[in-house]
């Protein structure tokens, strides 16, 4: 082993530039210089924290990603979070620049930041508990407000520019079974067509339920210039619509309604194995299928061929029990038309059979807030090609390559027995030192009761951890901590590297400086990829 590590030394001192001597310093002493060796990116170094917290209260923050942009024009980076209150804090320090309790209790969906109506002035759009959707100038004062779902919470928020025209929309979804999908136009009018979706259930309309996180992608996936909205929700169906709210319809291989027209997405099943959509019923006990509650879609090109694909995480369980429990969180991945896509010699027909170690934890949010498994694709390893990376339940974070399987050190456990449960947010991914290939940058939370602290780790595209930090200590009252919500980075006072922010359970928001990170390419940056949250990469 010694022979080894000296043999490696070597290698490295050989390959790196030669020491050199300063000058001689009066008294004739020498001081010799040696050269640094990089290897790979420097650890995170926190640069403020409690960002929004009043004295030694904070908010409790949720899911929602923080933003950061120079909304009020000054050339300064502001960030944006919301909790229960919504806040701007200045990018430098974190002082706080406005405040406003908007109507509505927590928000859980991402701060989505949009130029609404084309005027080079940006908006900032929030949607909390009570049904409430808010829209905020840069001053925090509140221009438009729509409550579309009293009593039912809109946990649901993405944007878009759905015709090309240059004005931008609002998607939101609720909890609640029926009519839970809106789009408002950016003056705040109901979109015209057949907004809101889901009606009532039935053997044409097919089958929805209420939508409890994320649950929403928007994405021009035919080539017409026209967005799609692809919407899964508590059921083992997923809507799917045009801009103007009528439905998409399914490849003719999963049947025909009664009149010989298409089904409809929410007509056709969503099973573990391929051949129980075709047959359209599966025997329970036997032949699982998912649960979509939590399913945040995410839209992209995977093989680099033109088409988005439509990936969808699903929260796999036995039909004889009922759901809950959860035996593991399953991997779909689909094409326009509802079939699962194949492509290149890859077969997704199969989804990837969980290994022994992929049932939940708990799925108790009494022991401890549950994983939201939204996820993110980024190209990790530089071949062209995405990977699909997304949180558990199970306490791990995993990173599917397109062949089905996890590379390398994949998962990424952040549970450490012993030490209560742990669960992993959102990733947002970036080639921080410039090498070719990305880095994950992602949060944990802990188990209530515990006092543990949450973490910020740093891990190579082959998951092997580089950095892991304990987050700032949790305001007074509080028995867990953590960032339930994905982090943001980007440059929030103007040097030459990026920050990653976090809006944490119980510590406000906290921002990390990301030493060395000049040049660096952002390829997932925040929580559904953009500060529309429409489930799309940059």
């Amino acid at each position: 082993m010694a022979r080894f590590t000296c043999l490696l030394l070597g290698l490295l001192m050989a390959a790196a530039p030669r020491a050199t001597a300063a000058p001689q310093a009066p008294g004739g002493q020498t001081t010799l210089y040696l050269p640094v060796i990089a290897l790979g990116p420097r650890a995170p170094v926190l640069k403020w924290a409690y960002g929004g917290c009043q004295g030694i209260y904070c908010e409790t923050g949720w899911y929602s990603s923080p933003a950061v942009a120079d909304i009020d024009g000054d050339g300064a980076a502001e960030v944006v979070g919301a909790a229960y209150s919504v806040t701007a804090l200045t990018g430098e320090t974190g002082a706080q620049e406005w405040r406003v309790d908007p109507p509505g209790d927590r928000s859980w969906p991402g701060v989505v930041i949009a130029d609404l109506n084309d005027d080079n002035a940006p908006e900032i759009i929030t949607a909390h508990g009570g049904g409430y959707v808010h829209v905020y100038d840069a001053t925090g004062q509140i221009t438009l407000t729509r409550q579309p779902t009293p009593g039912s919470e809109l946990r649901t928020l993405a944007a878009a520019d759905l015709e090309g025209d240059g004005d931008v929309e609002i998607a939101v979804a609720s909890t609640r079974d029926s009519d839970q999908w809106f789009v408002y136009e950016h003056d705040g009018s109901l979109r015209a067509g057949e907004w809101p979706q889901h009606g009532p259930d039935d053997l044409v309309n097919g089958y929805a339920a209420g939508a409890y996180n994320a649950n929403v992608g928007i994405a021009d996936l035919d080539g017409d210039g026209r967005g799609e909205i692809v919407g899964p929700s508590d059921v083992h169906y997923i809507t799917a619509y045009e801009d103007d709210g009528a439905q998409l319809r399914a490849n003719a291989i999963y049947g025909l309604n009664p009149d010989g027209s298409l089904k409809v997405w929410s007509r056709v099943g969503v099973h573990v194995d391929h051949v129980v959509d075709l047959r359209g019923w599966a025997y329970c006990g036997s032949e699982h299928r998912p649960n979509f509650a939590a399913a945040a879609p995410t839209l992209t090109d995977l093989d680099g061929n033109g088409a988005r694909e439509i990936i969808v995480t699903g929260n796999v369980y036995n039909c004889v029990v009922g759901h809950p429990p959860g035996l593991y969180e399953g991997l779909f991945v689909f094409n326009l038309d509802r079939t699962r896509w194949a492509a290149g010699g890859y077969d997704w027909t199969i989804i990837p059979v969980p290994d022994g170690s992929a049932a939940p934890l708990t799925e108790d949010y009494g022991v401890i807030e549950n994983a939201q498994p939204n996820p993110a694709a980024a190209d990790l390893d530089g071949d062209g090609e995405l990977e699909i990376l997304y949180p558990s339940y199970d306490g791990r974070l995993h990173a599917y390559w397109l062949d089905r399987t996890e590379h390398g050190n994949w998962p990424f456990e952040v549970y450490e027995p012993g030490g209560g449960y742990r669960f992993a947010s959102e990733p947002v991914i970036a080639d921080l030192d410039g090498d070719g290939r990305a880095e994950v940058i992602f949060s944990s939370w802990s188990q209530k009761g515990t006092g543990a602290p949450g973490r910020l780790y740093v891990v190579s595209a082959l998951g092997g951890l580089l950095h892991q930090v304990d987050l700032p200590a949790a305001s007074a009252g509080a028995t867990w901590n953590g960032s339930l919500a994905a982090p943001t980075l980007a440059n929030i006072d103007g040097d030459a590297d990026l920050e990653v922010v976090l809006n944490t359970a119980h510590s406000g928001l906290v921002a990390y400086d990301l030493p060395g990170t000049a040049a660096a390419r952002v390829l997932w940056g925040t929580g559904r990829g953009t500060y529309f949250r429409a489930g799309t990469p940059p």
